[in-house]
Protein backbone atom coordinates (compact mmCIF):
# COMPACT_ATOMS: atom_id res chain seq x y z
CA UNK A 1 0.00 0.00 0.00
CA UNK A 2 0.72 3.72 0.21
CA UNK A 3 0.99 5.19 2.90
CA UNK A 4 0.37 8.56 4.84
CA UNK A 5 1.99 9.25 8.33
CA UNK A 6 0.83 11.93 9.76
CA UNK A 7 3.43 13.22 12.30
CA UNK A 8 5.71 10.90 10.52
CA UNK A 9 8.78 13.24 11.57
CA UNK A 10 8.55 12.35 15.23
CA UNK A 11 10.06 10.18 17.25
CA UNK A 12 7.25 7.02 17.10
CA UNK A 13 6.22 8.55 13.16
CA UNK A 14 9.75 7.91 12.39
CA UNK A 15 9.88 4.14 13.74
CA UNK A 16 7.15 3.52 12.52
CA UNK A 17 8.47 5.04 8.68
CA UNK A 18 10.85 2.40 8.92
CA UNK A 19 8.69 -1.05 9.92
CA UNK A 20 6.21 -0.32 7.32
CA UNK A 21 8.66 0.36 4.42
CA UNK A 22 10.44 -3.04 5.83
CA UNK A 23 7.27 -4.43 5.28
CA UNK A 24 7.02 -3.67 1.41
CA UNK A 25 4.84 -0.41 1.71
CA UNK A 26 5.43 2.84 0.45
CA UNK A 27 5.58 5.32 2.56
CA UNK A 28 5.62 9.26 2.57
CA UNK A 29 4.70 12.06 5.84
CA UNK A 30 3.39 15.03 6.41
CA UNK A 31 4.76 16.76 9.67
CA UNK A 32 4.48 20.66 10.78
CA UNK A 33 7.74 19.99 12.82
CA UNK A 34 6.80 22.37 15.79
CA UNK A 35 8.31 19.25 17.85
CA UNK A 36 10.24 17.58 15.03
CA UNK A 37 12.81 17.77 13.36
CA UNK A 38 13.74 16.69 9.40
CA UNK A 39 17.21 14.87 10.82
CA UNK A 40 13.94 11.91 12.03
CA UNK A 41 13.09 11.50 8.43
CA UNK A 42 17.02 11.70 6.98
CA UNK A 43 17.28 8.96 9.96
CA UNK A 44 14.61 6.61 8.73
CA UNK A 45 15.24 7.20 5.12
CA UNK A 46 18.99 6.10 6.38
CA UNK A 47 17.85 3.04 7.97
CA UNK A 48 15.50 1.87 5.36
CA UNK A 49 17.93 2.79 2.35
CA UNK A 50 15.77 5.14 0.21
CA UNK A 51 14.59 8.61 0.73
CA UNK A 52 11.19 9.40 2.63
CA UNK A 53 8.86 12.22 1.36
CA UNK A 54 8.11 14.82 4.28
CA UNK A 55 5.27 17.37 2.99
CA UNK A 56 5.83 19.86 5.53
CA UNK A 57 2.12 20.77 6.77
CA UNK A 58 -0.17 21.81 9.80
CA UNK A 59 -2.97 19.52 9.34
CA UNK A 60 -4.97 22.57 10.56
CA UNK A 61 -4.37 23.80 7.06
CA UNK A 62 -7.17 22.16 5.18
CA UNK A 63 -5.73 23.72 2.11
CA UNK A 64 -2.42 22.13 2.66
CA UNK A 65 -3.54 18.67 3.50
CA UNK A 66 -5.80 19.08 0.36
CA UNK A 67 -2.75 19.85 -1.39
CA UNK A 68 -0.99 16.52 -0.29
CA UNK A 69 -4.18 14.42 -0.83
CA UNK A 70 -4.53 15.64 -4.60
CA UNK A 71 -0.58 15.65 -5.00
CA UNK A 72 -0.89 11.82 -4.63
CA UNK A 73 -3.35 8.33 -4.27
CA UNK A 74 -2.95 6.90 -0.81
CA UNK A 75 -4.47 3.77 -0.09
CA UNK A 76 -4.43 4.39 3.98
CA UNK A 77 -3.04 7.28 6.37
CA UNK A 78 -1.45 6.13 9.83
CA UNK A 79 -2.30 9.68 12.38
CA UNK A 80 0.23 10.15 15.00
CA UNK A 81 0.54 13.73 14.60
CA UNK A 82 -0.30 16.03 17.58
CA UNK A 83 0.40 17.33 20.88
CA UNK A 84 0.80 15.09 23.73
CA UNK A 85 1.87 17.09 26.79
CA UNK A 86 -0.37 16.38 29.70
CA UNK A 87 0.32 19.79 31.64
CA UNK A 88 0.74 21.80 28.64
CA UNK A 89 -2.99 20.91 27.49
CA UNK A 90 -4.41 21.56 31.14
CA UNK A 91 -2.59 25.30 30.72
CA UNK A 92 -3.82 25.48 27.11
CA UNK A 93 -6.84 23.22 26.26
CA UNK A 94 -7.86 25.54 23.44
CA UNK A 95 -4.19 24.78 21.32
CA UNK A 96 -5.36 20.83 22.07
CA UNK A 97 -8.68 20.92 20.95
CA UNK A 98 -7.78 23.17 17.95
CA UNK A 99 -4.68 21.31 16.81
CA UNK A 100 -5.59 18.03 17.80
CA UNK A 101 -9.43 17.08 16.99
CA UNK A 102 -9.89 20.20 14.41
CA UNK A 103 -6.30 18.81 12.18
CA UNK A 104 -8.01 15.37 12.68
CA UNK A 105 -11.30 16.95 10.48
CA UNK A 106 -9.31 18.78 7.88
CA UNK A 107 -7.45 14.98 7.30
CA UNK A 108 -10.85 13.15 7.54
CA UNK A 109 -12.02 15.10 5.10
CA UNK A 110 -9.34 14.94 2.49
CA UNK A 111 -9.10 11.33 2.84
CA UNK A 112 -12.95 10.86 2.26
CA UNK A 113 -12.73 13.37 -0.72
CA UNK A 114 -9.68 11.22 -2.22
CA UNK A 115 -10.89 7.38 -1.05
CA UNK A 116 -8.17 6.85 1.37
CA UNK A 117 -10.76 5.49 4.35
CA UNK A 118 -8.37 2.91 5.95
CA UNK A 119 -7.15 4.70 9.24
CA UNK A 120 -4.69 3.44 12.20
CA UNK A 121 -5.10 5.70 14.62
CA UNK A 122 -2.12 6.72 17.62
CA UNK A 123 -4.70 7.20 20.86
CA UNK A 124 -3.55 6.68 24.36
CA UNK A 125 -4.01 4.04 27.25
CA UNK A 126 -5.18 7.92 28.79
CA UNK A 127 -8.33 7.37 27.48
CA UNK A 128 -8.90 5.17 30.40
CA UNK A 129 -8.00 7.61 32.93
CA UNK A 130 -6.93 5.89 36.26
CA UNK A 131 -8.08 2.23 36.16
CA UNK A 132 -10.22 0.56 38.54
CA UNK A 133 -8.33 -2.67 37.96
CA UNK A 134 -4.73 -3.68 35.88
CA UNK A 135 -4.23 -4.93 33.52
CA UNK A 136 -6.44 -2.84 31.65
CA UNK A 137 -8.56 -4.40 28.45
CA UNK A 138 -10.36 -2.69 25.64
CA UNK A 139 -13.25 -2.90 27.41
CA UNK A 140 -12.89 -1.35 30.03
CA UNK A 141 -14.65 2.09 31.32
CA UNK A 142 -13.17 5.66 29.11
CA UNK A 143 -12.58 8.04 31.33
CA UNK A 144 -9.96 10.59 30.45
CA UNK A 145 -9.52 13.13 33.12
CA UNK A 146 -7.16 15.51 31.42
CA UNK A 147 -7.50 17.56 28.14
CA UNK A 148 -4.97 16.07 26.11
CA UNK A 149 -6.78 12.55 26.92
CA UNK A 150 -9.85 13.84 26.01
CA UNK A 151 -8.94 15.10 22.61
CA UNK A 152 -7.83 11.36 22.04
CA UNK A 153 -11.17 9.78 23.08
CA UNK A 154 -12.90 12.74 21.29
CA UNK A 155 -10.46 11.45 17.95
CA UNK A 156 -11.72 7.69 18.82
CA UNK A 157 -15.23 8.66 19.12
CA UNK A 158 -15.26 10.72 15.99
CA UNK A 159 -13.65 7.97 13.77
CA UNK A 160 -16.43 5.32 15.05
CA UNK A 161 -19.00 7.57 13.69
CA UNK A 162 -17.70 7.95 10.28
CA UNK A 163 -17.30 4.21 10.03
CA UNK A 164 -20.67 3.37 11.54
CA UNK A 165 -21.70 6.02 9.06
CA UNK A 166 -20.30 5.23 6.08
CA UNK A 167 -19.14 1.11 5.67
CA UNK A 168 -16.37 2.50 3.19
CA UNK A 169 -14.42 3.13 5.99
CA UNK A 170 -11.93 1.04 8.21
CA UNK A 171 -10.24 2.27 11.46
CA UNK A 172 -7.94 0.93 13.89
CA UNK A 173 -7.67 3.16 17.26
CA UNK A 174 -4.08 1.74 18.77
CA UNK A 175 -3.83 2.82 22.25
CA UNK A 176 0.16 3.04 23.54
CA UNK A 177 1.18 2.62 26.79
CA UNK A 178 4.65 4.15 27.31
CA UNK A 179 6.86 3.64 24.35
CA UNK A 180 10.47 3.69 25.49
CA UNK A 181 14.31 2.78 23.33
CA UNK A 182 15.20 3.60 19.98
CA UNK A 183 15.57 1.87 16.79
CA UNK A 184 19.14 -0.34 17.30
CA UNK A 185 21.37 2.00 14.60
CA UNK A 186 21.39 5.04 16.89
CA UNK A 187 19.76 6.78 13.52
CA UNK A 188 16.55 7.74 15.62
CA UNK A 189 15.18 8.32 18.63
CA UNK A 190 13.36 10.44 21.32
CA UNK A 191 14.85 13.35 21.73
CA UNK A 192 12.79 16.14 22.97
CA UNK A 193 12.70 19.37 23.27
CA UNK A 194 13.53 21.19 26.65
CA UNK A 195 13.05 19.72 29.86
CA UNK A 196 11.25 16.12 28.87
CA UNK A 197 7.91 15.12 29.80
CA UNK A 198 8.41 11.38 30.15
CA UNK A 199 10.24 9.37 32.46
CA UNK A 200 12.72 7.75 30.06
CA UNK A 201 14.35 10.71 28.56
CA UNK A 202 14.33 12.31 31.73
CA UNK A 203 16.23 9.41 33.32
CA UNK A 204 18.52 9.70 30.16
CA UNK A 205 19.60 13.39 30.70
CA UNK A 206 20.56 12.70 34.23
CA UNK A 207 22.66 9.87 33.10
CA UNK A 208 24.06 12.27 31.03
CA UNK A 209 25.28 14.54 33.25
CA UNK A 210 22.45 17.93 31.84
CA UNK A 211 20.17 17.19 34.69
CA UNK A 212 21.12 16.66 38.34
CA UNK A 213 18.48 14.38 39.72
CA UNK A 214 15.58 12.75 38.86
CA UNK A 215 12.22 14.30 40.95
CA UNK A 216 10.43 11.20 41.81
CA UNK A 217 6.89 12.30 42.24
CA UNK A 218 5.21 10.04 44.93
CA UNK A 219 7.34 7.07 47.10
CA UNK A 220 3.57 6.66 49.09
CA UNK A 221 1.61 4.31 46.20
CA UNK A 222 0.30 1.18 47.22
CA UNK A 223 2.89 -0.55 44.39
CA UNK A 224 5.62 -2.71 45.80
CA UNK A 225 7.77 0.19 46.03
CA UNK A 226 5.51 3.16 46.31
CA UNK A 227 6.18 4.19 43.04
CA UNK A 228 3.79 4.51 40.28
CA UNK A 229 4.06 1.39 38.07
CA UNK A 230 3.65 1.56 34.13
CA UNK A 231 3.74 -0.58 31.24
CA UNK A 232 7.12 0.49 29.41
CA UNK A 233 7.25 -0.84 25.52
CA UNK A 234 9.81 -1.15 22.99
CA UNK A 235 9.27 1.52 20.35
CA UNK A 236 10.59 -0.71 17.84
CA UNK A 237 7.27 -3.26 18.62
CA UNK A 238 4.93 -0.19 19.05
CA UNK A 239 5.76 0.68 15.27
CA UNK A 240 5.43 -2.92 14.56
CA UNK A 241 2.02 -2.70 15.82
CA UNK A 242 1.04 0.18 13.26
CA UNK A 243 2.23 -2.67 10.44
CA UNK A 244 0.04 -5.45 11.87
CA UNK A 245 -2.66 -2.64 12.19
CA UNK A 246 -2.74 -1.13 8.61
CA UNK A 247 -2.79 -4.98 7.14
CA UNK A 248 -5.55 -5.46 9.54
CA UNK A 249 -7.67 -2.40 8.37
CA UNK A 250 -7.08 -3.56 4.73
CA UNK A 251 -8.70 -6.50 5.58
CA UNK A 252 -11.82 -5.78 7.31
CA UNK A 253 -14.84 -2.69 7.85
CA UNK A 254 -15.87 -0.79 11.25
CA UNK A 255 -13.73 0.87 13.77
CA UNK A 256 -12.47 -1.23 16.07
CA UNK A 257 -9.80 -0.81 19.40
CA UNK A 258 -6.13 -2.28 20.70
CA UNK A 259 -3.90 -2.09 23.40
CA UNK A 260 -0.49 -1.75 22.35
CA UNK A 261 1.59 -2.84 25.34
CA UNK A 262 3.40 -5.85 27.13
CA UNK A 263 1.14 -6.56 29.73
CA UNK A 264 3.73 -6.25 32.87
CA UNK A 265 4.79 -3.08 34.84
CA UNK A 266 7.38 -1.45 36.17
CA UNK A 267 7.99 1.14 39.04
CA UNK A 268 9.45 4.49 38.57
CA UNK A 269 12.73 3.12 40.78
CA UNK A 270 12.80 0.22 38.69
CA UNK A 271 13.13 1.87 35.56
CA UNK A 272 16.01 4.15 37.18
CA UNK A 273 17.90 1.09 38.22
CA UNK A 274 17.41 -0.83 34.65
CA UNK A 275 18.79 2.58 33.21
CA UNK A 276 21.87 2.25 35.84
CA UNK A 277 22.88 -0.89 34.93
CA UNK A 278 22.80 -0.03 30.76
CA UNK A 279 24.16 3.22 30.84
CA UNK A 280 26.85 2.31 33.98
CA UNK A 281 26.16 5.89 35.70
CA UNK A 282 24.32 6.57 38.52
CA UNK A 283 20.92 8.19 38.54
CA UNK A 284 20.35 10.32 41.60
CA UNK A 285 17.09 11.23 42.77
CA UNK A 286 14.93 13.19 45.24
CA UNK A 287 11.38 12.20 46.07
CA UNK A 288 8.33 15.16 45.09
CA UNK A 289 5.20 15.41 46.33
CA UNK A 290 2.59 13.17 44.16
CA UNK A 291 1.34 15.11 40.83
CA UNK A 292 -2.73 15.44 40.54
CA UNK A 293 -4.19 12.36 38.39
CA UNK A 294 -1.69 10.23 38.26
CA UNK A 295 -2.72 6.62 38.80
CA UNK A 296 -0.68 3.91 40.99
CA UNK A 297 -0.88 1.17 38.38
CA UNK A 298 -1.68 1.22 34.51
CA UNK A 299 -0.26 -1.61 32.72
CA UNK A 300 -1.79 -3.12 29.30
CA UNK A 301 -3.99 -6.39 28.75
CA UNK A 302 -2.39 -6.71 25.44
CA UNK A 303 -3.92 -10.61 24.43
CA UNK A 304 -7.18 -8.90 21.61
CA UNK A 305 -3.76 -7.81 19.81
CA UNK A 306 -2.05 -11.15 19.66
CA UNK A 307 -5.07 -12.83 19.07
CA UNK A 308 -6.35 -10.71 16.20
CA UNK A 309 -3.72 -8.44 15.18
CA UNK A 310 -0.86 -11.51 15.53
CA UNK A 311 1.01 -9.11 17.04
CA UNK A 312 3.08 -9.23 20.85
CA UNK A 313 5.79 -7.12 21.99
CA UNK A 314 8.93 -9.01 21.71
CA UNK A 315 11.73 -7.03 23.34
CA UNK A 316 12.56 -6.38 27.15
CA UNK A 317 13.46 -3.60 29.28
CA UNK A 318 16.95 -4.48 28.96
CA UNK A 319 16.55 -3.85 24.80
CA UNK A 320 15.24 -0.64 25.07
CA UNK A 321 17.32 0.85 28.05
CA UNK A 322 20.28 -0.24 26.07
CA UNK A 323 18.80 1.45 22.75
CA UNK A 324 17.71 4.70 24.14
CA UNK A 325 21.38 4.78 25.63
CA UNK A 326 22.75 3.99 22.58
CA UNK A 327 20.86 7.19 20.12
CA UNK A 328 21.19 9.31 23.32
CA UNK A 329 25.31 9.12 23.07
CA UNK A 330 24.73 9.56 19.13
CA UNK A 331 24.61 5.86 18.20
CA UNK A 332 28.19 5.29 19.53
Amino acid sequence: MNILVTGGAGYIGSHVIVELARAGHRVAAIDNLCNSTRASIEGAGKIIGARVELHEADLRDAAAVERVFAAEKFDAVVHLAGLKAVGESVEKPLLYYDNNVGGAINLLNSMERHGARRLVFSSSATVYGIPKAVPVAEGAPLSAINPYGRTKLMQEKMFGDIAAANKGWSVINLRYFNPVGAHPSGMIGENPRGVPNNLAPYILKVASGELAELGVFGNDYPTRDGTCVRDYIHVVDLARGHVAAIEKAASMGGCRAYNLGTGRGYSVLEMARAFEEATGRKIPYSIKPRRAGDAAEMYADPSLARAELGWSAALELADMCRDAWNFARGGK
